[in-house]
């Protein structure tokens, strides 16, 4: 009796966690704040290019998670790095050293070219860290006056949700009822090197911050020179060029860093997503002694930056870059993408533009921005078992792991193509 009251007790409780999809998107809504608008999938399982939801139905991931998943879902390197660790230890704090950390810095510094990293956690810590560095430099190197320093971003900027980034944000539904803002920070045009060269004829200027791609705004790539120009200019006014490589560094444009298409070398560096490959928040601040320097203990610090298992998975998801020739896979694949995807688009008359650089891309579709057109066709492209998500209203997005192979690219560009056929007819 006491045996089938135990197997009834546990078959019981594995039907109960057996979530329809329906119900699983059911206890976010009554639950979780409501922050987010997902498109209506369930993922359960992730393997590669390819994620499943809880039905078990497979679909191409055309977004990886931001460009977190650049190595691929659950890349066996970077998961047997983090149960090794795990099984060691995971945190310490920075009270103490640790036997990981200092491998790591230097693994990170040398890949990336420079002389110290600020281990953080998320990408919004990593921005809010570059802009303490740049304030603190810009006192302390270059002679600004007390609390007089700025940071000139650009607009339709996405560089995170902190009342700092948005108090330079130009987008309302990041910034409505979350004043008073942050002073200091200024707003130009982006991809405008007269907007740049008149701000920093002001002198309290500590950093100019760019995306060299804006990816949330709709995957905007700048002209070939703007950032070599821009980076030239902020040398002659001795000002920070700081690089928000969040989304667009660890190879997703088909180089290292996007930086590197215009030769360009940042003076700081932020990184995040896919520098874990998405497997533990992880980011870093980059830059060389004469203006880390200005950072001494009880400045800045995290908790959990610089942990471990952190420091372990960080290394295995660059190992995973570097040996598996991500950036040139990228560079390769998006040419295939832009060039197939503009034949598709030629044929359509929903798709207006094609844009991106590497396997970072978006279509824009040829209706308003406060149409439901690019929602509906995200929709309808997950019903053929493609997942991509929608920016700004008519754009979509498109960023597959880097790990996807010719072919299945174009399948998905098959899919792609039908879905837009059947939408139109």
């Amino acid at each position: 009796m006491v045996v089938l009251f135990i197997f009834k007790f546990y078959n019981e409780m594995a039907v109960l966690e057996q979530f329809t999809s329906k119900e699983a998107m059911a206890l976010e809504e009554k639950y979780g704040a409501q922050n987010y608008h997902p498109l209506p999938v369930v993922l359960a399982k992730g393997e590669g290019v390819y994620v499943w939801d809880v039905e078990g139905k497979k679909y191409y991931d055309f977004l990886s998670a931001y460009s977190a998943v650049n190595q691929g879902h659950c890349h066996p390197h970077i998961i047997n790095a983090l149960k090794e660790q795990a099984e060691k230890l995971t945190l310490t704090s920075r009270a103490f050293y640790n036997d990981m950390l200092g491998k790591y810095e230097r693994f990170v510094t040398e890949f990336f070219g420079f002389d110290k990293v600020l281990p953080m956690n998320t990408g919004a810590e990593a921005v809010e860290t570059a802009m303490k560095l740049a304030r603190k430099w810009g006192y302390e190197k270059k002679g600004v006056h007390a609390n007089q320093a700025k940071i000139i971003v650009c607009q339709n900027n996405f560089h995170g949700r902190t009342i700092s980034i948005i108090s330079a944000s130009n987008d309302p539904v990041a910034t409505e009822n979350f004043g008073p803002f942050t002073p200091g920070i200024h707003s130009i045009r982006y991809n405008d090197i007269n907007a740049l060269q008149e701000s920093l004829q002001d002198k309290n200027v500590a950093a100019f911050m760019v995306e060299p791609i804006q990816g949330e705004a709709g995957v905007y790539v700048p002209d070939e020179d703007y950032l070599k120009q821009a980076h030239a200019l902020c040398k002659q006014h001795n000002v920070l060029f700081v690089a928000d490589e969040v989304q667009t560094g660890i190879a997703r444009t088909g180089k290292l860093l996007a930086v590197d298409h215009s030769d360009v070398r940042p003076d700081i560096l932020i990184l995040g997503k896919a520098i874990s490959g998405g497997v533990l928040p992880v980011s870093a601040v980059l830059a060389n002694n004469d203006i880390m320097e200005v950072i001494r203990p009880g400045n800045h610090g995290s908790t959990f930056g610089g942990n471990p298992l952190a420091c372990a998975v960080a290394m295995a998801a660059l190992e995973v870059v570097r040996d598996e020739d991500l950036a040139e896979k990228a560079g390769h694949l998006g040419a295939i993408f832009r060039r197939e995807m503009q034949h598709i688009a030629d044929k359509s008359g929903l798709v207006r533009l094609v844009r991106g650089k590497g396997l970072l891309n978006a279509i824009v579709i040829n209706d308003t921005e406060d149409s439901s057109t690019a929602w509906d066709i995200c929709v309808a492209l997950k019903e053929n078992g493609l997942l991509a998500k929608p920016t700004h209203g008519n754009i979509i997005r498109f960023a597959p792991p880097l790990v996807m192979t010719e072919d299945q690219l174009l399948e998905c560009l098959s899919i792609i193509e039908k879905t837009l056929a059947d939408f139109e007819g």
